[in-house]
C-alpha cells in the first residue's frame, strides 16, 4: 500500500444489510424509550400525582441523560477488547433496561415509580449513547445520512408498537386498561413485559452480527479524510503557558466564579421570593458546573509544574482524567457542533413538552376528563398511545424519504421543511376538536422526528475527530438535555401564570419551538461531503 496516495486507506461504504444490523437494535432501546415516554405521565397520574408535580418528576430522564451519556461516551472512546469499543455497552444498558422495564409497572407508590425512572432512563442511556458513535465509527461520511435514516426508521418501527401496545392488547385482547386507585392496569404491565424482552433480543442481535474497527483503523481513516480534506476540523491542545487544555487556567477560575454567582444569585431569588421550586433546578445546575471549572483550573495548574520539572527531559504533561477531558473538550466543541446546540435546543423543548403534556392535554380538552379513575380519561390515554405510535409510524416513512430529499434540496433545508411540519402539526392540536382526527397532525410531528434523529447527527459527525467521537456525541446530548431540564422547570409555571394551567397550550408552545429549530439550522455550517 503506498503511502503517497491519500485514499489508500479511505472507509468502505457498507452495503445495506451491513447498515441494517448496525442499526437493528434501535429498535429495540426505542421500544423501551417509547413505552416510557407514553406510559409514563399516564403511571405517575396512577398513583397519585397532580398535574403540577409531573414535570419535577419527569426531571429523572433529562438529568440521567446529562449524568451517563458523556461518561459511557468517554469510556467508550477509551474501550478497545474482544467485544469490541461501543457493543460492551450496548449490551450492558440492555441487560439493566430489561430488568428496569420489568419492575417499573410494579411501582407502588409514586416516589418508587419516580426512582425506577431515573434507573430505567440511566440503562437506556448507557445503550443508546454509544449506538450515535457506532455510525459515525462504522460509516464513512458519505452514508451517515444514510445510517441515521436507518436509526430512524427503527426507531419509528419500535415506537409504533410500543406507543400503541396497551391500546391493542385491552381492544383485541380483552386487557384491562383500568385498575383500583394506586394501581398500574395490567394492560400497561404487559406492555413492559412484551417491550423488555424485545429491546433484549433487537441489542444482542446488533451485538453479534456487527462487527467494529479497532482504534487504529478509525484514526487511518480520519488522517486519510484529512489528506484529501485540510480543513476538517481538528481538536489539538494548546501547550502554551497553562494552557495545555484549549482553556487556560485562569479562564477556568474566571468561569467558576461567575457560574458560582450566578448560580447562587439565582437559588437565593428563587427562595427569598418564593418562586416555584421547580427553577430550584435550573439554579443548582447552574451552581454545580462551577466547581466542575475550578476542578479544571486545579488541573491544568497541576500539569504545568509537573511539565517544568520535565523541561529539561523535553518532556510534558497533560491533564488527564475524565471530568477535565469532558469539560475541556466541551469548550472545544467544533463550529457547527456550537451551531446545532441551537437547533437541538428548540428542537427537545417542544419534544419534551409534548411527551410531558399530551396525555394531560387530550384527555382533559379533547376527552373532557382529568379524573384517572374515569373511563373517559383512560380512553383518552389509550388514545394518545395511538397517537405516539402513529407519528412513529409516519417518522419510520419519513427515514425513508430524508436520504432523497437531502440529496434534492440539501441536508439544512429538508430539516427545515420537517420542523415546520412538526410544529403546525402540535399548534393544530388546540384547533382540532374530534380527538378521532388527531393522528393528522401526527404526520407532521412524525416527520419532525424522523429529522430530529437524523439530520443533527449527520451535520455533527462529520466535524468530529474519531477519537472523540463517543465523548462529543455526549456532549451533544447537553443539547438535548438542557432543554427538558427548562422545559420540565418552567413549563408548568408558565402554564400556571398564562394559560390557567391548561395542558392544550403547551403543546401549542412546543409547535412554535420546532419552528425556531427549523430556522436555526440553516445557519449551521455544513461539510460538503454530505
Amino acid at each position: 500500500m503506498s503511502t503517497n496516495n491519500p485514499t489508500a486507506n479511505t472507509q468502505p461504504q457498507l452495503h445495506f444489510w451491513q447498515i441494517f444490523n448496525m442499526c437493528f437494535g434501535f429498535l429495540g432501546i426505542q421500544f423501551g424509550f417509547a413505552l416510557q415516554n407514553a406510559n409514563v405521565s399516564r403511571i405517575f397520574q396512577t398513583l397519585g400525582a397532580d398535574m403540577d408535580a409531573i414535570p419535577i418528576l419527569w426531571i429523572a430522564a433529562p438529568l440521567t441523560g446529562l449524568i451517563v451519556q458523556p461518561i459511557i461516551g468517554y469510556l467508550s472512546d477509551n474501550t478497545w477488547n474482544r467485544f469490541g469499543r461501543r457493543r460492551p455497552y450496548f449490551l450492558i444498558g440492555a441487560v439493566l433496561t430489561t430488568l428496569a422495564l420489568f419492575i417499573m409497572p410494579h411501582s407502588p407508590t409514586l416516589w418508587i415509580a419516580a426512582g425506577m425512572l431515573w434507573i430505567m432512563d440511566a440503562s437506556i442511556n448507557i445503550a443508546m449513547e454509544p449506538f450515535r458513535a457506532f455510525v459515525g465509527d462504522n460509516l464513512p461520511k458519505s452514508q451517515r445520512t444514510q445510517g441515521y435514516a436507518m436509526q430512524s426508521f427503527f426507531i419509528g418501527i419500535g415506537a409504533v408498537v410500543a406507543s400503541a401496545l396497551p391500546y391493542v392488547l385491552t381492544e383485541f385482547f380483552n386487557v384491562a386498561n383500568t385498575a383500583p386507585a394506586g394501581e398500574i392496569a395490567d394492560s400497561v404491565r404487559y406492555a413492559f413485559y412484551f417491550g423488555a424482552v424485545v429491546l433484549f433480543m433487537a441489542v444482542t442481535w446488533t451485538v453479534v452480527s456487527t462487527k467494529e474497527y479497532s482504534p487504529a483503523e478509525l484514526e487511518s481513516f480520519h488522517q486519510a479524510e484529512q489528506a484529501v480534506n485540510p480543513s476538517l476540523d481538528k481538536v489539538n491542545p494548546s501547550q502554551e503557558g497553562e494552557s495545555f487544555g484549549r482553556r487556560s487556567a485562569a479562564q477556568y477560575q474566571f468561569g467558576a466564579l461567575i457560574f458560582a454567582l450566578i448560580g447562587g444569585l439565582f437559588t437565593a431569588a428563587v427562595y427569598l421570593y418564593q418562586l416555584d421550586k421547580q427553577l430550584y433546578i435550573l439554579s443548582i445546575g447552574i451552581l454545580a458546573f462551577a466547581p466542575m471549572q475550578y476542578y479544571c483550573a486545579l488541573a491544568l495548574k497541576k500539569a504545568f509544574e509537573a511539565s517544568k520539572n520535565l523541561a529539561t527531559q523535553g518532556k510534558t504533561t497533560l491533564p488527564t482524567g475524565m471530568l477535565f477531558t469532558v469539560v475541556d473538550d466541551m469548550f472545544a466543541m467544533p463550529k457547527a457542533m456550537r451551531q446545532l446546540a441551537l437547533v437541538q435546543f428548540f428542537a427537545w423543548f417542544a419534544l419534551f413538552a409534548m411527551w410531558i403534556y399530551t396525555t394531560a392535554a387530550v384527555t382533559s380538552y379533547h376527552y373532557g376528563s382529568s379524573d384517572v379513575l374515569s373511563k373517559q380519561f383512560n380512553d383518552g390515554a389509550d388514545w394518545v398511545g395511538i397517537l405516539f405510535a402513529s407519528y412513529n409510524g409516519f417518522a419510520a416513512l419519513a427515514a425513508i424519504c430524508i436520504p432523497f430529499l437531502a440529496k434534492w434540496v440539501g441536508v439544512r433545508l429538508t430539516h427545515t421543511v420537517n420542523m415546520f411540519l412538526g410544529g403546525s402539526g402540535l399548534i393544530s392540536f388546540y384547533f382540532i376538536s374530534d380527538p378521532s382526527l388527531l393522528w393528522l397532525p401526527m404526520i407532521g410531528v412524525g416527520f419532525a422526528w424522523a429529522s430530529i434523529l437524523s439530520v443533527p447527527y449527520a451535520l455533527l459527525s462529520g466535524a468530529l475527530p474519531p477519537q472523540k467521537m463517543g465523548v462529543y456525541m455526549g456532549i451533544f446530548n447537553f443539547f438535548i438535555v438542557i432543554p427538558q431540564l427548562l422545559a420540565a422547570s418552567i413549563l408548568g409555571l408558565l402554564l400556571k401564570t398564562f394559560f390557567n394551567g391548561e395542558p392544550i397550550y403547551a403543546l401549542v408552545l412546543g409547535g412554535v419551538f420546532m419552528m425556531l429549530s427549523g430556522i436555526a439550522v440553516l445557519f449551521v455550517d455544513q461539510d460538503n461531503s454530505h
